[in-house]
């Protein structure tokens, strides 16, 4: 990744002593409970984030009919997950898969804040927020691509997606060649947030 978009190895630590103070003042004061707290953790860790995205980009690879449902109707299709808590509601209203082909390449990006699908990719990364970031990726896309590493050819067609409080976008990457025999949790592994949001390939090994 780009150096533009990376941030200092402490900044983890900085804002992780921020939340804990204000965790505390806000357990000291009642507003909040440590339970409530611990109870929104889990939900993160174990039903909230990209290895969901994962699940579902892999069995679009392997199943054609469930890819075609994915990107005529995306919440209808990841609805049929079955994940644990479903997928409505807590900024996954309403979501849009995009596919990436070896003709087009799509890229999110949130001009106004950090719209971001959280149930299937968790948490918007700091890249994601960043306001450079947030304001080059529509003016010149393919330089910031550059700077993750992604070097497209000319005849590729980058197309830039903006998601909002209405609606938020994914990509469906291309399928890496030399994956015909995996398993669908074989390709679920191979997955990275920024390969679904357009800032990577998918690579294999």
């Amino acid at each position: 990744m780009s150096e533009r978009f990376k941030y200092v190895e402490d900044r983890e630590m900085f804002s992780a002593a921020r939340v804990k103070a204000l965790e505390a003042l806000l357990i000291e004061k009642g507003i909040i409970s440590s339970e409530a707290v611990d109870k929104v953790i889990g939900y993160f860790e174990t039903d909230m984030g990209p290895f969901n995205g994962a699940k579902v980009v892999a069995r679009a690879w392997v199943d054609p009919e469930y890819k075609a449902r994915l990107l005529k109707d995306t919440p209808a299709a990841v609805a049929e997950m079955n994940f644990p808590r479903g997928m409505t509601g807590v900024e996954g209203e309403e979501m849009k898969a995009v596919e990436n082909t070896s003709d087009v390449h799509n890229l999110i990006v949130c001009t106004l804040c950090s719209c971001y699908p959280w149930p299937l990719l968790g948490l918007p990364p700091y890249w994601f927020k960043d306001p450079s970031f947030r304001a080059r990726s529509v003016r010149e896309p393919r330089a910031v691509l550059k700077e993750f590493g992604l070097e497209l050819d000319d005849s590729v067609e980058v197309r830039v997606w903006d998601s909002s409080a209405q609606i938020r976008y994914f990509v469906l990457p291309e399928r890496p060649a030399g994956t015909e025999g995996f398993t669908e949790e074989q390709l679920a592994a191979l997955l990275t947030p920024e390969a679904m949001q357009g800032a990577a390939k998918v690579k294999v090994g």
